[in-house]
C-alpha cells in the first residue's frame, strides 16, 4: 500500500481531452481499463452507458451495481475499483473537467447525495446508442486535428453527456422546485465546500465568501437539504479521511495535516464523533 492513492489522468489512455470506447465482447480491452487499475481515482469524469450486461464497482466505500440498460458516472476524485464486468455492451466516455459544460457539471457536482446508477427506458437506449455511435465515427485523428473538426466533435460530445445530466436532473427533486434563493445558495455552497474543505472548516467562512450571515446560510442549507451547513463540510472531510485511512499508509497524524488540521488529536476526536469509531478502528476494519 502506498502513501498516496493512485490518481490517473486522461493522458494515460488518450492524448486528447476525452476518450470514447465501445464496450462489447470484441473490445474487452475496456475490461482491463475498468478492472486492472485496482483501487484508484481519476482526475476526469467517466460517463458509462450500458445497454446490457452486469457491472459491479466500489465507489467511495459503496458497492454499486448496474444491470441491463443503465447509466452511471464516476466523478473526479472519487476512489473506485472495478469488481465485476460480465457480458457488457455499451459505451464508455472519459472526459476532462474543463470540457464538461457548466450546466452538466452542476447536476453532478452540486448533488447532495451520491451519484447512483440509473435504469433507462427503452426509448433512451436507442438515443444513447445513436449519439455515441455518431460521436465515435467522428473520433478520428483527422477530425481532431482541425479547429472545425474539433468543434463538431465537441458538440456531439456535449449532446451525449447532456443526456446523462437531463436524466439525473429529473431524479433530483430539488431541481424541480425552481431556482429560489435557498437552492441557489446551496448550489454555490456545495461547490465551494468541495474546493475548499481543507482550508475552510467553518460555515462562517463560507458565509463570508457568499456575503451573507452564518445564520442565513445555515437556514438556507437546512431548508434545501434537511441538514445544517456544518454537516456538509464535515461530510467532505470525512469521506477524504476515510479514503486516506483505508487506501494509504499515511499515519493518522499525517492524514490530519493533509486535511488541514494542525492538531491531530482534535481531528481524531472529530472523526470518532462523526463515525462512532476512531480513525485507527476504521482503518483496521476497512483494510
Amino acid at each position: 500500500m502506498k502513501h498516496t492513492i493512485p490518481t490517473y489522468d486522461l493522458s494515460d489512455i488518450s492524448k486528447h481531452r476525452f476518450h470514447i470506447k465501445r464496450m462489447d465482447q470484441h473490445t474487452y480491452h475496456t475490461e482491463t481499463v475498468l478492472m486492472d487499475k485496482g483501487i484508484h481515482r481519476d482526475s476526469h469524469y467517466i460517463f458509462t452507458f450500458m445497454e446490457s450486461g452486469h457491472v459491479r464497482m466500489m465507489v467511495d466505500f459503496n458497492t454499486i451495481e448496474a444491470k441491463d440498460s443503465t447509466i452511471f458516472c464516476v466523478l473526479p476524485g472519487q476512489v473506485h475499483q472495478g469488481l465485476l464486468m460480465d457480458k457488457v455492451n455499451g459505451w464508455f466516455v472519459a472526459i476532462k473537467s474543463d470540457l464538461v459544460p457548466d450546466a452538466v457539471r452542476s447536476v453532478f457536482e452540486e448533488s447532495m447525495e451520491g451519484i447512483r446508477p440509473l435504469a433507462v427506458e427503452k426509448i433512451w437506449v436507442e438515443k444513447f446508442n445513436n449519439a455515441a455511435a455518431i460521436l465515435h465515427s467522428f473520433y478520428t485523428e483527422e477530425m481532431l486535428a482541425s479547429k472545425e473538426g474539433f468543434l463538431v466533435i465537441q458538440s456531439l460530445l456535449h449532446s451525449f453527456i447532456g443526456m446523462f445530466a437531463l436524466i439525473y436532473s429529473k431524479e433530483n427533486y430539488s431541481q424541480a422546485i425552481g431556482e429560489n434563493r435557498s437552492l441557489q445558495l446551496t448550489r454555490e455552497f456545495k461547490i465551494m465546500v468541495r474546493q475548499s474543505y481543507k482550508t475552510m472548516k467553518s460555515p462562517s467562512e463560507y458565509a463570508e465568501k457568499l456575503n451573507i450571515s452564518r445564520g442565513y446560510l445555515t437556514e438556507a442549507i437546512r431548508e434545501v437539504t434537511g441538514k445544517p451547513a456544518q454537516h456538509w463540510i464535515h461530510q467532505e472531510i470525512l469521506i477524504e479521511a476515510k479514503r486516506l485511512l483505508a487506501f494509504t499508509h499515511l499515519t493518522v497524524k499525517e492524514i490530519a495535516y493533509e486535511l488541514g488540521y494542525n492538531d491531530h488529536t482534535y481531528f481524531s476526536r472529530l472523526f470518532s464523533k462523526l463515525e462512532a469509531q476512531s480513525p485507527s478502528e476504521f482503518r483496521n476494519s476497512n483494510r
